[in-house]
């Protein structure tokens, strides 16, 4: 199976179209799933009046009896039958109610058309929640790791076990990304970095941390980093991994800023290919394994409001980076910043430019440790060189 968008005036909204290229459909007990293709998968418009736009797409991944979604998602429900490591994951961790929801609880419409969204698309609460995975002895040294984007806490799975015996460990899904919640922009929450900011804060009290090491990745630095400038006291050191904090890094990277595109963006968002696989796998040499890919897929299979959540994200990001960037950099560089911060860089990061990193870190009074064979998302692409890592950094740190 493969899908098609339809215009039938006044919106789109997608149907599946039977096809069997590029895939090879397996056969299970209850339904069918594909394995992944060597095609390329692409995306398919029609148009009512003017026939076929251009073409399908192909060979990729689920064909499920129940869809979880909204209209908006190509397709719902599991790989298989059997237990993956997106249930794995999700039976090691836990949900926190943090952050109010603004306003009344109205039903979420999409920013396209203004139509209802499904149950998995709504909030039920008056806080948002969020789901995280904790490891290790709460009565140890805390580490607080946070995913960038487009990923989620998954990232950071290899890590966790060479933290978790020495320190006591939490790693969170942000909201927008897999098991925590997607609210609707303009449904109290807009993704901007001011918001997620101010929502780390409330998180960081549910979780009932008092004081901890916060490790950041990629372009969530900036919101972080705000969060820490008005909780340093709390902050005993900052260990970020390949930042945004040089001027060349403002411009997002094309397959991020296609997002923020009016139309075309929330539909490419739409598309967990080139939502979750694209992204985590143009910035650097590594290759996702299959069930991996599956765990960032899930989130844009089951609903549409992860593709909506990365558009708005997007937008925010287009706008506000540069002057995100210029006070990440002031902090860092200010004599009032006292806490320790570490840089680490994985120099194959296709996104983000090494020149220029080793100048920062120095006027930062910043250690920076580099890995030769990593990419932007490093915890994601070797994890336990990132864990080890960690360690040394931590340690080094304690003893300052």
């Amino acid at each position: 199976m493969c899908i098609a968008i339809i215009n039938k005036n006044p919106f789109f909204y997608l149907v599946p179209v039977a096809s069997r290229h590029g895939s090879n459909v397996i056969s299970s007990s209850h339904h069918s799933y594909k394995q992944k293709s060597n095609s390329s998968p692409h995306l398919s418009f029609f148009d009512s009046g003017n026939g076929i736009l251009s073409t399908f797409l192909q060979g990729y991944l689920v064909d499920a009896p129940v869809s979880q979604g909204d209209g908006f998602s190509f397709t719902g429900g599991k790989y298989s039958d059997e237990m993956g490591r997106a249930d794995e994951w999700y039976a090691r961790g836990k949900f926190v109610s943090a952050y109010p929801v603004e306003g009344r609880l109205e039903k979420a419409k999409d920013p396209l058309f203004g139509l209802a969204m499904g149950e998995a698309s709504q909030i039920s609460s008056d806080s948002f929640r969020w789901f995280y995975v904790e490891e290790g002895d709460r009565s140890k040294p805390s580490i607080l790791l946070v995913h960038g984007i487009p990923s989620q806490a998954y990232s950071f799975r290899k890590v966790i076990p060479e933290l978790s015996a020495d320190y006591h460990v939490v790693a969170f899904d942000w909201l927008g990304f897999g098991f925590s919640d997607k609210p609707q922009p303009k449904y109290g929450f807009n993704y901007t970095t001011a918001e997620y900011a101010a929502a780390l804060g409330l998180l960081v009290d549910a979780l009932g941390l008092k004081d901890f090491t916060l490790v950041v990745q990629g372009f969530f630095v900036p919101a972080a980093l705000q969060y820490a400038k008005a909780n340093e006291a709390r902050v005993n050191q900052l260990i970020l991994i390949n930042p945004p904090v040089k001027e060349q890094h403002a411009k997002l990277p094309s397959s991020l800023a296609a997002f923020s595109t009016f139309l075309l963006g929330d539909i490419f968002a739409q598309d967990p290919l080139k939502a979750s696989d694209k992204p985590l796998t143009e910035c650097g040499p590594y290759q996702l394994d299959e069930e991996d890919a599956m765990v960032y897929r899930r989130p844009y299979l089951t609903s549409g409001a992860s593709g909506f959540a990365l558009t708005a994200i997007s937008q925010a990001l287009k706008s506000e980076l540069q002057a995100s960037i210029r006070a990440s950099r002031e902090m860092l560089c200010s004599k009032e910043w006292r806490k320790p911060v570490s840089i680490i860089w994985g120099l194959k990061d296709r996104w983000l430019d090494f020149r220029g990193v080793e100048d920062f870190a120095k006027l930062a009074s910043a250690r920076l440790v580099q890995l030769p064979e990593v990419g932007h998302h490093a915890q994601e692409d070797f994890g336990e060189e990132v864990g080890k890592v960690l360690k040394t950094l931590l340690k080094q740190a304690s003893v300052v």
